[in-house]
């Protein structure tokens, strides 16, 4: 059988890599190309992506096509959600695109309610109320009279910027579109309502397209690479929305639970949920793949390892197995945190935001790296219950198993952690969910697999998953209580 091949880049907040993804013989393979980090830069009181540096960096990765002489059949890309760019009349974009952690939106949220109330935006849109969206960020920089806003043609999202600096081809992918806190759901449209806040019209984005359409093809860059006019096909272009449509699964009743930096917890519905439970539990409505709606809910996840990490890197540079191992040598549960509190969000020293935490609950400040390291497992995995029971009331099907993706379904005590919490059995893998959703997205574009279904078909053949069941379950009840007892939203 003819081998097939594919070229996506995955670029996440702290990093990137280009991959090669291969069909053939009912089966798919990934091959890394290239990996990179992705840097905040923070000058003059902002935060901003370096496009150029991720633009080059997709280069470097084309060029290794080009060298190897490797026949691919086209290119996606995926990126975080809700950051975008602005373009000019001439074509050029105007600055470095702002990051999500920046501050100016710190309080956006509230001053556009004085517009329009809170539960209006969330009935148009359905996206739970974040500081950094799109529809804040975009009425915040409206407010501050931001001169690249002002001076804007176009605003491009992330994976639509990068796909226009392949193309010169302008377009607004579906997805990503739905992450910004403009969309209707209903309708799939921006809505004028919501836009008029902040002074912005339906025509300066792109032309709407769907996972699976044609953006364009090379243009400048097959002169730099030596590669020919290979179309760039929009997948999910929000990462998440590639990567749940990588979950394995082999009916709907399911829930996932994509595993990283963030973690995000959600079902795959055919119609947006939007009603008092889901406004008042901040639940998400994203777009997802063949018209389906990704319902989810956005938790903290392996970030708050990864700052305390940072931190002791000064001493010890841990390896997460020794973080691991350490983490088993402590007593269960003697301190729990809630992962989400807004004192997690971005503190200059992780390890001191968890002590403060703790010892504004009366609770015991862990010491040791395995004492904060059990504290952040065991805290997410009953966070992680906490919203699959909401899940569990709002979904419109029993959920019958947990699907774990991405970097974190490597995380063999978490994963049975999280499986004990909740009490379902947990599917672990695949961990390069998205690269997988996003090569088997271009493959459908391409006519080599039908649908959804038969993509997720060919995924479970091809990759290995590990299964976990649930474990002492009263133990874990117990610890819930605890863990609801000592559960703030104010620290």
């Amino acid at each position: 059988m003819e081998h097939t091949y594919f070229f996506a880049v995955d670029l996440g907040a702290t990093s990137g890599r280009t991959i090669l993804g291969c069909l053939g013989e009912g089966k798919m393979e990934l091959k890394e190309l290239t990996r990179f980090p992705n840097h905040i830069i923070e000058t003059g009181g902002h935060c901003y992506w370096d496009i150029y540096a991720l633009y080059n960096e997709i280069i470097r990765g084309l060029k290794v096509v080009a060298k190897d002489n490797l026949p691919i059949r086209s290119i996606g890309i995926d990126t975080w959600g809700v950051d975008f760019v602005f373009v000019g009349k001439d074509g050029e974009l105007l600055r470095n695109p702002y990051c999500y952690r920046d501050p100016h939106t710190t309080g956006a949220p509230e001053e556009y309610f004085t517009h329009i109330p809170r539960e209006r935006v969330y009935d148009i849109t359905g996206i739970q109320i974040m500081n950094f969206n799109s529809l804040f960020q975009l009425s915040t920089l409206h407010r501050n009279h931001c001169s690249a806003l002002e001076a804007a043609d176009k605003i491009l999202f992330m994976p639509d910027a990068l796909s226009y600096m392949l193309t010169g081809k302008m377009v607004t992918e579906y997805t990503i579109a739905s992450t910004s806190q403009m969309l209707n759901p209903r309708t799939k449209r921006f809505e004028k309502e919501l836009l008029d806040v902040a002074d912005i019209k339906e025509e300066q984005f792109g032309r709407f397209v769907f996972p699976g359409e044609p953006i364009g093809v090379l243009t400048e860059v097959q002169k730099i690479t030596g590669l020919g006019a290979i179309p760039v096909i929009a997948v999910a272009g929000h990462d998440t929305g590639s990567a749940v449509a990588a979950v394995p699964a082999q009916n709907e009743r399911f829930a996932y639970l994509s595993s990283g930096t963030w973690s995000l917890m959600g079902i795959e519905v055919k119609d947006a949920i939007i009603n008092k439970e889901s406004f008042e539990q901040n639940f998400t409505n994203e777009g997802g793949v063949e018209g389906t709606t990704r319902f989810l809910k956005n938790i903290c996840g392996m970030w708050l390892l990864e700052r305390c990490r940072k931190e002791w890197e000064a001493t010890n540079n841990y390896s997460y197995t020794e973080l691991i191992d350490a983490a088993l040598t402590v007593p269960a549960f003697r301190s729990l945190i809630n992962p989400d509190a807004p004192c997690f969000s971005n503190p200059t020293s992780m390890i001191q935001a968890i002590g403060h935490y703790c010892k504004e609950t009366n609770q015991p400040v862990p010491q040791s790296y395995g004492e904060i390291t059990r504290c952040i497992f065991d805290s997410l995995a009953l966070r992680y219950k906490q919203v699959f029971g909401y899940l569990q009331q709002m979904a419109p099907f029993p959920i019958e198993k947990l699907h774990i993706i991405g970097g974190g379904s490597r995380n063999n005590l978490l994963n049975q952690f999280t499986c004990n919490a909740v009490g379902v059995p947990v599917i672990a893998g695949p961990s390069e969910g998205t690269a997988i959703g996003n090569i088997m997205l271009q493959a459908k574009a391409n006519g080599l697999v039908s649908d959804i279904a038969a993509m997720r078909q060919l995924i479970s053949t091809s990759i290995e998953t590990v299964s976990f069941e649930p474990q002492q379950a009263e133990e874990w009840e117990e610890a819930y209580k605890k863990y609801l007892a000592h559960y703030r939203e104010d620290i």
